[in-house]
């Protein structure tokens, strides 16, 4: 919950702090850049509140029966006895690794879809869209964005699993422990994991939008004055 508030929460504080500072023109000419930086600023906070809680899942998951605890209630004291607080944060770069790629191409990838769908899928224009016809066209640019989500992140979510699991180890030891086949073993169910999980995450932030009747702004559109310019030159 800390992670997916940090997450969205940051992603439009960071968008819209971004998107000033660069300018109404190159805030469309740039957007892909833009959706980028953004994600990836949030992402930077968000893992800092997952990373405590990625620490005990993972130890958890992967401890054989017996020699873990599998409650979070037991399993936190006990990883802060053993290693200190670093036993939270061990693993926050690879996290990093793996999931500030992830949300970088989870929210430039489905910012695009979704102005993609619009333009050569959904045969009118998206005022003109009920909410729930808007809504399938968040699922599905949300499934699309996952996909290439899984992709991007599956090898350093290997390396972070392997961390987990071997105290002590390295990123370097990870890496050359799995070798690369290994670092991208289970990709197929992933992307099917990840892509549904991510089409619901969409989805549901956006129909949340729509119950309570927040800003939903349409896809970017050339400004005015952008398209004077470009009137200009082409004269």
């Amino acid at each position: 919950s800390a992670q997916g508030l940090c997450k969205f929460g940051f992603y439009e504080v960071f968008k819209n702090i971004y998107g000033g500072m660069m300018g109404e023109e190159n805030t469309y000419l740039y957007r892909t850049s833009l959706y980028l930086a953004a994600s990836a600023s949030a992402e930077f906070f968000a893992d800092i509140a997952l990373s405590p809680m990625e620490s005990c899942k993972v130890r958890m998951q992967t401890s054989l029966p017996g020699t873990f605890p599998t409650t979070l209630r037991q399993a936190a004291p006990k990883i802060y006895a053993e290693e200190g607080i670093n036993g939270f944060y061990k693993s926050l770069g690879p996290l990093w690794g793996r999931q500030i790629p992830y949300t970088m191409m989870k929210f430039a990838c489905f910012e695009r879809t979704v102005e993609a769908l619009y333009q050569y899928v959904v045969p009118k224009p998206r005022a003109e869209c009920s909410k729930s016809e808007q809504l399938v066209v968040t699922f599905a640019a949300g499934y699309i964005a996952g996909v290439f989500c899984a992709i991007v992140s599956h090898p350093a979510d290997t390396i972070v699993s392997y961390m987990n699991k071997a105290k002590g180890s390295t990123v370097g030891d990870a890496a050359k422990a799995l070798g690369f086949a290994g670092m991208w073993g289970g990709l197929g169910p992933r992307i099917i994991m990840i892509g549904t999980l991510t089409a619901l995450q969409w989805f549901i932030y956006d129909g949340v939008k729509v119950q309570l009747r927040l800003p939903r702004p349409p896809p970017p559109a050339m400004p005015e004055s952008l398209k004077k310019k470009l009137g200009l030159e082409q004269q």
